[in-house]
C-alpha cells in the first residue's frame, strides 16, 4: 500500500471517529416528576393573612421556647408567649399534623419558633409504602403518582400538603431562623405543596434534603415569603408547573442544583413577542448564593426576576430548554431587571473529582460549605440561556465573573426528546440583551467580566447592547433602541463547528458516576487538554504536513506558492495559540483565519496554470476562509443559514485527501494529454502539467 492511500485511509478513520464523538450527545438527566399539565389560569397569587391562626404547631419544652424569644422586641415576644399558652393546651408537636387537621380552604397555620424535625414522618416506608409500583428516575427515586403520594405521603415528603387549598404557614419568629424544619436527609422534600392552589409560605427555614427543601407542583397561586432554604442535593425552592406564582425576600445557599427554580412555570405567552400581558411567576427581593447555579429553570416560561442578588454561585442565573419531561419547552419570555449578578466563579467540581460527593448526604459536609454540582455549565457566568426565545435581560449590574457575563447556546429539540425536523433550530431566538450595567458594581467601581458574551452563534433575532465589551464572537448583531431592533442580524441554524464540539464533551458529566469530560476547562481542563486547543492542533498538523508537501512536492520553484506557504504556516500557528486564549477575548481567531485565507488563496493562483479543477477549489477554500475571518471578526455576515466555517470545514477535508492525492501522483499529465514524467523544478520553469 502507498504511502497516499496509508494516509488517506488513517484520515479517514480520524474524521469519522471525531463526527461521531461530535454527533453522540450524553444522556440527560435532571428533575423528573409525575406527567403533569399547567394550570388553566383562573387562579391568583394569594394575599396574606394577618388575623389570629386557625392552628397552632409549638414543641413543649417552656425554657427552651423562653431562650428562643429572649431576645425578640417586646410586642412579638409577648404575643409569642402568648400563643406558646394556647398551643400548649391545643395546638400541635409536628407540622405535618396541624396539616392533616386542616378542613377547609382559607385556614392559617403558626409554627412558634423551634426546631421541627417531624419525627413521626422521618423513618423509612414500610408494609404497602415500602412495596409501591412506580417507575424510577436517572437519579433513583420513585416517580410516584398523585394518588400514591396521598396514599403514602411520607416515602419522600417530611411534610405534605396534599389538595389543600388556600393555606397559609407562617412562622412566628422575629426572623426566618427562628422556625426551622429539618429532613435531616432522610426525605427527598422537607415540604411539598401539591395540587393546593393559593398556598402562603412566610418566615421559616427548610434544610438538608436529598432533594428540595420547599416544592411546590401543580399549584395555580402561591406566594413564598421570607423563606429561606439551604443544604440540600439538589434545589431549594422548586416550583413546578404552577402559576400565579410569587417569591419574595426569600434566601437560599448550599444546593447542588439552583437556589431558585421556577421550572415549567405556566407557559402563558408562547407565541407572542416580547409585549407580553403578564407574567406567571414573579421573583423579587431574593438573595441566592453559593449553589451550583443562583436560579435556574427548565421551560422557565415568563417568569419576571427582578430586584435580586445571584451571587458567589458557579453560575449567576440560568434557564434551558435541554431536559426532557417539562410542559412548556422550548423555555421562552423570562424577563431579567435591576439584578446584581456577579462574582459566581466557585468551583464545586472538585468536591466530586475528589470523592466528596460520593458520600452519604449526611457526611458531606454542606453545612461547612461542600455543594455537589448535578449538571454540567460553566463556572464564572453571569446569565446561562441554554436553548431559549424571547428573554429579555436588561439594566441588571453584572460584574466580576471569571468567564462570561452572558453565554448564550442552541439546544436542538432532540436533547429533549423531540425529533421532528422543523424543531431542531426552534431555540435560541429573540434574546435581548440590552442596557445592563457590565463590569461595574453599583457604586461605579471597576468590575470587569473576563469577557462579556459567549455565543455560540446560533438563531435569529440575537442582540448584545453595543458597549458591552470584547467577546466571542467578536463580532455579534446590536440591539437598537426598541424592543425588537436588531442591527446585523443574523439566523444561523446552527453554532460554530469547535463550540459545538465543546458543548458537547463538556456535557459528558455524571455526579454520580464521578465522571468529569477530561477535554473541558469547565472541570479544569488547560491548554493541551482542552478539546478547542486538541481540534486546532490537530488540524494544523495535518493541514502543515499536507500543506508543506504539496509545496515541497510540486510547487517549490513557485516563489508565490512559498510565499503562501509561510503565510498558512503562521496562520495556523496563530489558530492554535488563539484556542488556548479562548476564556479571553482577542481578535486572533480573525488574524489567523486571515493569514491561513490568504494562504490557500495565493496557493490556488500558483496552481492555477497547472491543475486548474484543484487550483479553483483552492481558491474557493482561501475565499471561504477570509469570509469566516470577516464574520468572526468583523461583522456576522446575514442572509446566510450557516456560518462559513461549516461550509469551510467541509471543503477543507475535501481539500486535503485532493492535495495528498495531487502531492503524492508521481505522473502528472502532459500538455498533448498523455500521462508524462513531472519535470524537475527550476526557479524558471512551472511545476507540473496542465489538467
Amino acid at each position: 500500500m502507498s504511502w497516499t492511500r496509508r494516509f488517506v485511509l488513517a484520515l479517514s478513520v480520524v474524521l469519522a471517529a471525531l463526527a461521531a464523538a461530535l454527533f453522540a450527545a450524553p444522556a440527560a438527566q435532571a428533575h423528573e416528576e409525575r406527567p403533569v399539565t399547567l394550570p388553566d389560569g383562573s387562579g391568583s397569587v394569594p394575599v396574606r393573612r394577618t388575623g389570629e391562626p386557625d392552628l397552632l404547631v409549638c414543641k413543649t419544652d417552656r425554657a427552651d421556647f423562653a431562650r428562643r424569644v429572649a431576645g425578640f422586641p417586646a410586642a412579638l415576644k409577648t404575643r409569642n408567649l402568648a400563643l406558646f399558652e394556647r398551643c400548649a393546651r391545643q395546638g400541635y408537636r409536628h407540622l405535618q399534623q396541624a396539616v392533616d387537621a386542616v378542613d377547609r380552604p382559607g385556614m392559617t397555620i403558626a409554627i412558634l419558633p423551634g426546631l421541627y424535625e417531624e419525627e413521626p414522618s422521618l423513618p423509612a416506608p414500610t408494609g404497602a409504602c415500602a412495596a409501591l409500583k412506580a417507575p424510577r428516575s436517572a437519579l433513583g427515586y420513585q416517580i410516584l403518582s398523585y394518588a400514591q403520594q396521598k396514599q403514602c405521603p411520607h416515602n419522600q415528603n417530611l411534610v405534605a400538603i396534599l389538595g389543600k387549598k388556600n393555606l397559609q404557614i407562617e412562622g412566628t419568629g422575629a426572623s426566618r431562623l427562628d422556625v426551622v424544619i429539618d429532613a435531616k436527609y432522610a426525605k427527598l422534600n422537607a415540604l411539598r405543596a401539591d395540587t393546593s392552589d393559593g398556598i402562603y409560605f412566610r418566615n421559616f427555614t427548610a434544610q438538608r434534603t436529598t432533594f428540595n427543601s420547599l416544592y411546590v407542583l401543580a399549584g395555580d397561586g402561591f406566594v413564598i415569603d421570607d423563606v429561606l432554604t439551604r443544604w440540600n442535593d439538589e434545589y431549594g425552592f422548586l416550583t413546578f408547573a404552577s402559576d400565579h406564582g410569587l417569591y419574595k425576600n426569600c434566601e437560599s445557599y448550599g444546593n447542588g442544583d439552583s437556589g431558585i427554580y421556577p421550572g415549567s412555570a405556566s407557559n402563558i405567552n408562547d407565541g407572542r413577542g416580547y409585549d407580553v400581558p403578564r407574567h406567571s411567576i414573579e421573583i423579587t427581593g431574593c438573595r441566592s448564593h453559593h449553589n451550583m447555579v443562583g436560579y435556574s429553570g427548565t421551560a422557565g416560561d415568563s417568569v419576571y426576576v427582578h430586584d435580586n442578588e445571584f451571587d458567589h454561585n458557579m453560575g449567576g442565573a440560568s434557564m434551558d430548554s435541554a431536559f426532557p419531561g417539562h410542559p412548556g419547552l422550548p423555555q421562552n419570555h423570562a424577563r431579567f431587571e435591576r439584578n446584581l449578578i456577579h462574582d459566581n466563579n466557585q468551583n464545586y467540581y472538585r468536591h466530586v473529582a475528589d470523592g466528596t460527593c460520593a458520600k452519604p448526604p449526611v457526611e458531606r459536609g454542606y453545612e461547612e460549605g461542600v455543594v455537589c454540582p448535578q449538571i454540567s455549565m460553566p463556572p464564572g457566568t453571569g446569565i446561562i440561556t441554554a436553548g431559549g426565545n424571547w428573554n429579555l435581560y436588561e439594566n441588571n449590574w453584572i460584574y466580576g465573573q471569571q468567564r462570561a457575563a452572558f453565554f448564550l447556546s442552541a439546544v436542538p429539540a432532540f436533547i429533549r426528546g423531540e425529533s421532528a425536523w422543523g424543531k431542531q433550530t426552534d431555540t435560541s431566538h429573540h434574546n435581548r440583551y440590552a442596557g445592563n450595567h457590565l463590569g461595574t458594581d453599583r457604586a461605579g467601581n471597576p468590575r470587569p467580566n473576563r469577557t462579556d458574551v459567549w455565543w455560540d452563534g446560533q438563531g435569529g433575532g440575537n442582540c448584545w447592547q453595543s458597549d458591552a465589551g470584547a467577546g466571542t464572537p467578536y463580532a455579534r448583531p446590536a440591539c437598537g433602541p426598541r424592543w425588537g431592533e436588531v442591527s446585523g442580524g443574523t439566523r444561523r441554524l446552527a453554532g460554530e463547528p469547535v463550540k459545538l464540539a465543546q458543548l458537547l464533551v463538556c456535557a459528558d458529566y455524571n455526579v454520580q458516576a464521578r465522571r468529569l469530560p477530561a477535554g473541558c476547562d469547565w472541570y479544569g481542563a488547560r491548554g493541551i487538554h482542552r478539546v478547542e486547543t486538541q481540534l486546532a492542533l490537530g488540524a494544523a498538523a495535518v493541514l502543515a504536513l499536507v500543506g508543506t508537501t504539496l509545496w515541497r512536492r510540486r510547487l517549490r520553484g513557485s516563489r508565490l506558492a512559498a510565499t503562501a506557504t509561510v503565510l498558512g504556516l503562521l496562520g495556523l500557528a496563530l489558530d492554535v495559540t488563539a484556542s488556548t486564549l479562548s476564556l479571553t477575548p482577542t481578535p486572533l481567531p480573525g488574524l489567523a483565519l486571515l493569514l491561513t485565507g490568504l494562504w490557500w488563496t495565493l496557493l490556488g493562483v500558483a496552481l492555477r496554470p497547472h491543475r486548474r479543477v484543484f487550483a479553483g477549489t483552492t481558491i474557493a477554500l482561501g475565499v471561504l476562509t477570509l469570509l469566516d475571518a470577516f464574520d468572526k471578526t468583523v461583522l456576522m455576515i446575514p442572509w446566510i443559514p450557516l456560518s462559513p466555517a461549516w461550509v469551510r470545514g467541509l471543503v477543507g477535508v475535501v481539500w486535503v485527501l485532493w492535495a495528498v492525492i495531487v502531492a503524492g501522483a508521481r505522473r502528472t499529465p502532459g500538455p498533448s494529454g498523455p500521462l508524462t514524467p513531472a519535470p524537475t523544478p527550476t526557479p524558471s520553469a512551472p511545476v507540473g502539467g496542465a489538467a
